[in-house]
């Protein structure tokens, strides 16, 4: 991709004629859609599916396929704050009110606050914060910032079902969103799962994990590089004191659902009848929740040069 600068100070690639001629192919694929899912199928939209499925235009087709039809039938962007206010009590995951130096916003997530045992409802508040995070996102980006602290974490804190059912809604239906996780102070036994896992990720995933702990000035520096640490909250070692608040938080949240509603209410819902392609096979597997572990390794389907995102 070539670059193109945007106010915010981030570069925003430009697709090359050759990324661009997979993206036509891939909209051909979709056909036609209702005007609330089209918001949906930009072109940098349309290149994080492409990029999620190592440019295959098929499998990303598919993809994306199934997340138009789960956002027909889970109507995300539809959830309101008092749907989910009572699971946001703890502040277990919220938007910081700081911005990484890019502008990009941060999602705060502490695990050991969980405050339900409801997987339902708890995927219901991750989606809502995604989505707000999303409305969220500056001119020209599309990646967001995952700050996760695990101060007073313990295995009494893993639920095997919830990690299941929240990665699969990550990575199935918001592709290519982050741009940094930030795993604050994670306990010694946490390590093991990491190593674990590390060789099972692609390399632009691996290099988007950073370890920062408290007490360790080289990966301290990591914070310092990111984010204006005046306004990073002292949780995770900035000048601010304010902390989460439940009722500054709500009323922000209040006032992101009016916008977002205002701008969706003279646009009709869609039905799943008015989706064209659910007649339409495109040579890929039918089931969403076994798309992660499609083999998507095809390097000969991306374009030159394009290998590392």
């Amino acid at each position: 991709m070539n670059s193109n600068q945007v106010s915010n100070g981030f570069v925003k690639p430009v697709p090359t004629e050759e990324e661009k001629g997979k993206i036509e192919e891939l909209r051909k694929l979709l056909g036609p859609l209702p005007e609330k899912l089209s918001g949906f199928c930009s072109d940098d939209a349309v290149l994080r599916y492409l990029r999620a499925r190592n440019w295959h235009v098929k499998k990303a087709a598919k993809m994306l396929k199934e997340t138009l039809k789960w956002r027909v039938q889970y109507k995300p962007e539809e959830i309101c704050w008092e749907e989910i206010a009572d699971e946001a009590e703890t502040g277990k995951i919220y938007r910081s009110s700081c911005v990484d130096k890019h502008g990009r916003p941060v999602l705060i997530m502490r695990p050991s606050v969980e405050n339900s045992k409801s997987v339902k409802g708890q995927i219901r508040y991750l989606v809502y914060c995604m989505e707000n995070a999303i409305q969220n996102l500056p001119p020209g980006e599309e990646q967001m910032v995952w700050m996760i602290d695990f101060n007073g974490y313990s295995l009494a804190n893993v639920s095997l079902k919830t990690t299941r059912e929240t990665a699969h809604v990550l990575q199935e239906h918001y592709p290519e969103r982050l741009s940094l996780a930030i795993l604050y102070n994670p306990p010694k036994f946490f390590e093991p799962f990491w190593k674990v896992a590390r060789p099972f990720l692609e390399p632009k995933t691996r290099n988007k994990v950073k370890f920062v702990y408290s007490d360790d000035p080289n990966t301290k520096q990591i914070m310092e590089e990111n984010f204006d640490m005046d306004k990073m909250e002292s949780a995770f070692g900035g000048n601010d004191d304010s902390g989460f608040d439940i009722h500054k938080h709500s009323e922000r949240m209040k006032e992101d659902d009016k916008k977002r509603l205002a701008a969706l209410k003279d646009i009709a819902s869609p039905s799943l009848d008015s989706l064209s392609f659910l007649s339409v096979s495109d040579g890929a597997t039918s089931d969403s929740a076994h798309l992660a572990s499609e083999d998507v390794s095809e390097d000969e389907h991306q374009p030159h040069g394009m290998s590392e995102k």
